[in-house]
């Protein structure tokens, strides 16, 4: 199950037009790539997705699981907005609940363990590995976990301590100072029953919240273990974040890791043409996504599909998303532009500190 439901204010306008899920990733991905890449290559063959806020646009990628090889007789995915009845009256308040508002699902699946994550976590990740760990501790919830630097505003996470025996013996929700540099990923392995035994539990009592709820209130009481992820694990929760996870595909290192290294990354696939340098081009260090068209300076940026970068444009540690149009002699540094916008000719923006979110109006004809 992947929880995409929700909204971070602090992605600030970027959350306006889609939910966090959907947010553009490397330049031809969405978030949610990721986590349905890796559930595909460990041959997880059922996956439902639970949508909410914003949902369009992500209701839009997942509408063919073709691109995922969920296309099949057994299992497949499905899509779970929010569906009111006579019984429920009530949009998703919380993750127990949006899982709880689904459990007619799970009592009709017949597979033994469920694995839930969020949809804006980057990351690859073989959940075989951690079903195998899950069943070798004889554990009741296995949380799996990434050591980050200290450097890291590691606060925005749950923060975990495990025993000698990877056992969680404290669980921290966004604390305000950190005990811990060890946090949640947000994927979670638990016996199906189980499951459907807590969120139960949890929601007779007015509870709504699977980390607040579940995690924690239990943590002394239900055997859960952490599991140490290894290799590159981001999650987007601020528009910090968002930029800075565009801007680490730029490094030869990440880009191998996710796109050069078994197993791969998988998407829904658009008709487009490989993007053209026009004469006078020149990019740098950048990826530039198909179907756009370049005629400026492109150093240290990722490029959306169907951007059209105009004469003479400089574009400097930038995103620009999908369907921008960008006059000449346009500069831009240290920004986020906006899908389907269009920067007039001669402008001229910088983000100060953190980068600017860049939004203009998408009439191109407009003097």
């Amino acid at each position: 199950m992947i929880l995409a439901g929700g909204n971070s204010y602090r992605m600030k306008e970027l959350s306006n037009r889609r939910a966090i899920a959907a947010m553009p990733m490397a330049g031809s991905f969405r978030a949610i790539d990721f986590a349905l890449s890796s559930m595909s290559n460990s041959s997880i063959q059922k996956v439902a997705v639970l949508t909410q806020f914003n949902s369009r646009s992500l209701d839009q990628h997942l509408s063919s699981s073709k691109w995922w090889d969920f296309g099949r007789k057994q299992g497949g995915l499905f899509i779970f907005p929010p569906m009111l009845t006579t019984d429920n009256s009530h949009w998703y308040r919380g993750t127990a609940d949006a899982i709880h508002q689904n459990l007619d699902f799970l009592r009709q699946c017949h597979e033994p363990y469920v694995v839930i994550t969020s949809g804006d976590g980057i990351y690859k990740l073989d959940y075989g590995k951690v079903l195998e760990y899950h069943i070798a501790k004889k554990a009741d919830i296995t949380v799996v976990c990434k050591e980050l630097p200290s450097s890291e505003d590691i606060t925005r996470f749950g923060l975990v301590q495990m025993n000698e025996d990877n056992r969680i013996v404290r669980f921290d929700e966004k604390p305000m100072a950190a005990a811990s540099n060890i946090v949640s990923c947000g994927i979670y392995v638990v016996r199906r029953r189980l499951l459907i035994e807590l969120i139960e539990q949890a929601v007779y009592e007015g509870r709504h919240d699977f980390v607040r709820d579940v995690l924690i209130r239990y943590k002394d009481v239900k055997r859960i273990y952490g599991y140490r992820m290894e290799g590159y694990w981001s999650n987007m929760a601020s528009v910090e974040s968002y930029y800075r996870t565009n801007m680490d595909f730029l490094k030869k290192d990440v880009r191998d890791y996710f796109f050069r290294e078994h197993p791969d990354v998988y998407s829904k696939v658009d008709d487009n043409p490989p993007a053209k340098y026009n004469p006078g081009s020149n990019v740098k260090n950048s990826l530039v996504a198909n179907g756009c068209i370049i005629n400026g300076t492109v150093e240290n940026s990722v490029i959306f599909k169907n951007v059209f970068v105009g004469n003479h444009c400089t574009i400097k540690n930038s995103i620009v998303l999908n369907d921008v149009y960008l006059g000449d002699n346009v500069y831009l540094e240290n920004c986020i532009v906006e899908s389907r916008g269009t920067i007039r000719a001669n402008s001229h923006i910088v983000g100060e500190g953190e980068p600017r979110i860049v939004i203009e109006s998408d009439n191109r004809y407009v003097m």
